[in-house]
């Protein structure tokens, strides 16, 4: 299957523009949604259509998509040049990644748990922001290290760059209790220890809350 990589760089056209509080407010919660909304309009071309692309938002504004099919182009977007996506990689090779994720498993009395915000509620309400750091790079490498077991990859270096939880977007019920999921920004170096399985779960991404600007993991070869 042929996969593209597109980077989308808002409009700078003065209607596109008009729009720059609605398309990235300062909420990040808010913002998350927005964008969601914003990069599904680029390819939802049809009611029927389900999901089938992966994306992130980049520090300078811009959003790369992974998706089976190019984005279509839209009058918010600068013009843009969708590139296949085949990496011929092979075991041994190691690469260099940054991946943005909602870390998760499934706990036999609870269902499915944020892997940090779980490992952060074990612990006293007092402890936890000083913990937070210690205990997202703990649970971020672990969790990193189930998923390249499934999918073809070992992790050699995990930097967990950041970790945020943010409000379940739409969720319309009263704040107290207001559902979360967490973000962690994870970026390192891994080996290829299957190259077909690897290659497939790319194309799936990594973790949940896909739609949401989490899962797609970049990669370049390592120096």
């Amino acid at each position: 299957m042929t996969l593209y990589l597109s980077r989308l760089r808002l409009s700078r056209a003065p209607s596109a523009q008009a729009l720059a509080t609605l398309i990235s407010p300062q909420d990040a919660s808010a913002r998350i949604d927005a964008h969601h909304k914003l990069i599904w309009a680029a390819f939802a071309d049809g009611p029927e259509r389900t999901r089938d692309f992966l994306w992130r938002e980049e520090a300078d504004g811009s959003f790369v998509t992974l998706s089976a099919r190019p984005p279509m182009p839209m009058d918010l977007f600068e013009p843009f040049e969708p590139k296949p996506f085949s990496p011929v990689l092979a075991p041994g090779d190691r690469l260099s990644f940054a991946l943005r994720a909602n870390a998760t498993r499934v706990k036999r009395e609870a269902g499915r748990v944020d892997v940090v915000m779980d490992a952060l509620h074990a612990l006293p309400s007092e402890a936890r922001a000083t913990a937070r750091p210690e205990v997202a790079q703990r649970e971020g490498t672990a969790w990193l290290e189930r998923q390249g077991a499934a999918a073809g990859f070992k992790p050699l270096v995990v930097t967990i760059e950041g970790y945020a939880t943010h409000a379940l977007p739409d969720y319309r019920g009263p704040r107290k209790g207001q559902p979360q999921f967490g973000i962690l920004e994870i970026s390192g170096m891994l080996e290829v220890t299957d190259s077909a399985a690897f290659g497939a779960q790319l194309a799936q991404g990594f973790g949940r809350a896909k739609a949401f600007g989490c899962g797609l993991m970049l990669i370049r070869r390592a120096r």
